[in-house]
C-alpha cells in the first residue's frame, strides 16, 4: 500500500531502543494513514509494549524519530498537547476500584459533565460497548471482558485520533478475544479512530486490523 505522508497519522523513522548497553530494537520504520487500523505481531517480550510507550511519550527517543502529522501541525500552532491525541489501553484493565463504572469512565473527559449527569453521559458512550445498564455498577463486579470494555471506553471518550493497544485482551478466553476484536475494530472504524494494535495472536491481528506487520520484518 503506497502512503501519502500528508495523511499519516504516525511515521517512526529508524528507531532504536537500548536498555543498559542491550539492543531492544534498532532502525524501525513504521507509517500508519490516518483511519488505518494496523496490528504488530510479535512474541512476547520482543519489545512490542517498549514501542508503545515511546510513542505515547512514557519512554524517550534517543535515535530515530516518531512523528504525528497533523497533530505535530496542530502542536506548532499551539493548540493542545500531542500525546493528549494519542490514547492507550493496557495489557491489564487500569480501573479505580473506588469510583463506579461511569467515574472510571468520565475520567477520560477532559471536561467532565455535572456530577448530576456523569451516569447518563457515561451510559451513552457504555451502549456502544455492549454495556447498557452499567453506569453504576463497582467495577469490581465486571469480567475480565467487560473490564476491558470500560477501559476502551475512557479512550474513547477523550476522542484520540491514535489509539494504542498493548494485547488487551491476552487475559481473556479465545472465544473472547476473538469477539471484542471485531467489536474494537467496528468501534474504531465507526469513530474514524487510527490504531496500532500489538498481539502476539496470528488470527486476533488478522481481525482487528486492516494491516498485519510481523516484528520480525521490522527488525531484521
Amino acid at each position: 500500500m503506497t502512503q501519502n505522508d500528508e495523511q499519516y497519522i504516525l511515521k517512526i523513522e529508524v528507531l532504536s531502543k537500548q536498555f543498559s548497553q542491550k539492543t531492544i530494537f534498532s532502525e524501525m520504520n513504521i507509517n500508519i494513514s490516518k483511519g488505518e487500523i494496523v496490528a504488530l505481531l510479535g512474541p512476547s517480550g520482543c519489545g512490542k509494549s517498549t514501542l508503545l510507550r515511546m510513542i505515547c511519550g512514557l519512554e524517550s527517543v534517543e535515535e530515530g524519530s516518531i512523528s504525528f502529522g497533523d497533530l505535530d501541525e496542530a502542536m506548532d500552532s499551539g493548540v493542545g498537547n500531542i500525546h493528549q491525541s494519542v490514547g492507550m489501553i493496557f495489557q491489564k484493565p487500569v480501573l479505580f476500584p473506588h469510583l463506579s463504572v461511569a467515574g472510571n469512565v468520565i475520567l477520560g473527559m477532559s471536561k467532565p459533565p455535572p456530577r448530576k449527569l456523569r451516569n447518563e453521559v457515561a451510559e451513552k458512550y457504555l451502549e456502544e460497548v455492549g454495556l447498557s445498564g452499567f453506569s453504576k455498577n463497582s467495577v469490581e463486579t465486571l469480567s475480565g471482558g467487560e473490564a476491558q470494555r470500560v477501559c476502551l471506553v475512557r479512550a474513547l471518550i477523550s476522542e484520540p485520533k491514535l489509539l494504542l493497544l498493548d494485547e488487551p485482551f491476552s487475559s481473556l478466553d479465545v472465544k473472547s478475544r476473538r469477539k471484542i476484536a471485531i467489536e474494537t475494530k467496528q468501534i474504531l472504524k465507526k469513530n474514524g479512530i487510527s490504531a496500532l494494535h500489538v498481539t502476539h495472536d496470528p488470527e486476533e491481528a488478522k481481525l482487528i486490523s486492516d494491516r498485519v506487520i510481523k516484528w520480525e520484518d521490522l527488525v531484521n
